[in-house]
């Protein structure tokens, strides 16, 4: 298996004393991830210290400075994708690696989308996103455009209070990436009533920007689980008491805010009257639905999104393709 490593143009890595220093940035990727170099040896070579290499590589990272592509069969996990399109009736799987120990999978699931979306959305094309970590990932991880005409739409609403992972900044990231014009639902992502969710719907520019569905190329979209790893319970998107409600109604979990049980069928909630997203009708009609999701937790989520026809393309890591096939 052969990795390719792509050092972008470096922006916005500061010093020490807080001045960029693009040069010396570009130059510790290059020894890390091109020549393999240990962090101990770059600060040695580079009389500076190991804390301030490890910073710098981390900022590389979380900026998309740095991309990391695989080239190559990855033996078993082709196995695995060729099976979950059998299984599933899915146009593609990607599947990555499980990663080490307690390593976050959402890192590597979000940089295959990132690479995904890269090699599949056309020229001028238009992308509707959802939320979530991996979708943060999948920004960082997206080969860099130069205005084509490119669109991002983000489908669904906002948060009052900003958390780990915030919609508009996935959006405004991911559009950064393209060099696209950017579209927000300027709305929260769960009214607080009934009535007041349908008067935002209705007005502009919710509605226009909801109407963009219809133009979409791609739907890249995440899976929110309802396990007790549940990022919308850690990050207070949602209640511990109606996260408990959802589940005693038979929900395993949402994907763009539609939230659905095992089958892959719409639960009764008071919740789901109240959420601000495009319709399940109009998100059907998306020529392709890529969905990235993976972790054990995410497996009923997964299957159910599957069942619902919001899964043309599934990007997940080998243990949850197993765990799907078993």
């Amino acid at each position: 298996m052969e990795e390719q490593v792509n050092v972008l143009k470096m922006i916005d890595l500061e010093s020490g004393d807080g001045q960029v220093d693009a040069a010396l940035a570009a130059r510790i990727c290059w020894h890390y991830f091109k020549e393999g170099q240990t962090q101990d040896v770059i600060a040695q070579r580079l009389k500076i210290t190991r804390k301030r290499v490890n910073r710098i590589l981390g900022e590389a990272r979380e900026s998309g400075l740095v991309q990391i592509t695989i080239a190559g069969a990855t033996g078993p996990c082709c196995e695995l994708e060729a099976r979950l399109v059998e299984k599933f009736y899915l146009r593609n799987a990607v599947v990555v690696p499980a990663p080490f120990g307690d390593d976050d999978v959402r890192d590597l699931i979000g940089a295959a989308a990132g690479h995904y979306i890269s090699e599949h959305l056309p020229p001028a094309g238009t992308l509707g996103i959802t939320w979530g970590g991996t979708i943060k990932v999948a920004a960082q991880n997206l080969r860099r455009r130069s205005g084509d005409g490119s669109r991002v739409v983000l489908l669904c609403g906002g948060l009052a209070e900003s958390t780990a992972i915030n919609p508009y900044d996935n959006a405004a990231m991911m559009a950064r990436a393209l060099g696209a014009r950017c579209y927000y639902v300027t709305a929260p992502m769960f009214a607080q009533t009934e009535e007041l969710r349908n008067a935002l719907v209705s007005s502009e520019p919710v509605r226009s920007v909801l109407a963009m569905v219809a133009e979409l190329d791609i739907a890249l979209l995440s899976a929110v689980d309802l396990s007790e790893e549940s990022k919308a319970l850690e990050y207070g998107v949602i209640s511990r008491e109606t996260w408990q409600s959802l589940r005693d109604a038979g929900a395993v979990g949402d994907i763009c805010g539609h939230y659905l049980d095992l089958d892959g069928q719409h639960v009764a909630h008071s919740l789901t009257k109240r959420v601000i997203h495009p319709t399940m009708s109009s998100l059907l009609q998306v020529p392709e639905h890529v969905l990235a999701a993976g972790g054990l937790q995410k497996i009923p989520i997964i299957r159910a999104a599957m069942r619902a026809r919001l899964a043309d393309v599934l990007i997940t890591d080998e243990k949850a393709a197993i765990g799907l096939l078993g």
